[in-house]
C-alpha cells in the first residue's frame, strides 16, 4: 500500500445535508456496556475544543480550526448559541458534537464524531440520535443541518442520511494533507 504523505494535494466531495421535520423516533437509551454521561460544555476553552478536534477528527484531515485564531475560536465556542457536549465514560472522553444555532431557525451539528477507540461499539448511533434530537429541542429550530465530506469516515454520509438528513448540495474542494493518508480511505 502506497500512503499520501503529508504535503499531498487531495480532491475531496463536501455533501451538505439538512433535516427539516423534528425526527418521531424517542430519546434513544444508552447502549449496552456504556457506563457514562454526556456532558455539555459551558463556554470551554479553546485547548479543549482542539483536543477534541484532534482525538476525533485526526484521521479524517480535520485541521482547519488550526489556523483560526484563538480568539475567534473562543468567541464562537462562548456563542450563547453554540453548545459544545462530550460523551464522557470509563473517565475519558470517547466523542463529542457541537450544535451552532447562530442562524435563525437552524441547528447546525457543526461537528461529531468519536475517538478511534470507540467506534464499533454501538455508541454513534446513540450520539448521534442524541445530537438530532437536542438540537431540535432548541427554541425556534425549523431545520437542522450538517456537514460531511470523502475524507471523513467512510461511513459518516450513510449514517446521516440513515438518521433522517438529506442531500441539498455537493461540492469539490481541495487541501493540502498535513498527516500521510491511505488513499484507499479516500473514495472517488
Amino acid at each position: 500500500m502506497t500512503l499520501l504523505r503529508a504535503g499531498s494535494t487531495v480532491d475531496y466531495v463536501i455533501t451538505y445535508l439538512e433535516m427539516t421535520e423534528r425526527p418521531t423516533w424517542p430519546w434513544p437509551p444508552a447502549p449496552a456496556g456504556m457506563d457514562g454521561a454526556l456532558l455539555r460544555a459551558d463556554a470551554p476553552p479553546p485547548w479543549y475544543f482542539l483536543a477534541m478536534y484532534d482525538a476525533v477528527g485526526r484521521d479524517y484531515a480535520w485541521t482547519d480550526h488550526h489556523d483560526t485564531p484563538e480568539d475567534d475560536l473562543r468567541a464562537w465556542l462562548h456563542d450563547p448559541d453554540v453548545t459544545m457536549y462530550t460523551l464522557m465514560a470509563q473517565g475519558w472522553p470517547h466523542g463529542f458534537f457541537v450544535l451552532d444555532g447562530r442562524e435563525d431557525g437552524v441547528c447546525n451539528l457543526a461537528y461529531f464524531g468519536l475517538v478511534p477507540q470507540v467506534i464499533g461499539r454501538g455508541f454513534g448511533s446513540w450520539l448521534l440520535r442524541t445530537a438530532i434530537l437536542t438540537g431540535w429541542a432548541r427554541d425556534g429550530v425549523t431545520r437542522m443541518s450538517v456537514n460531511t465530506n470523502t475524507l471523513d469516515h467512510p461511513r459518516a454520509l450513510a449514517n446521516y442520511q440513515k438518521h433522517g438528513f438529506s442531500v441539498v448540495a455537493r461540492e469539490t474542494s481541495r487541501r493540502v494533507l498535513t498527516r500521510d493518508r491511505d488513499p484507499a480511505r479516500i473514495p472517488d
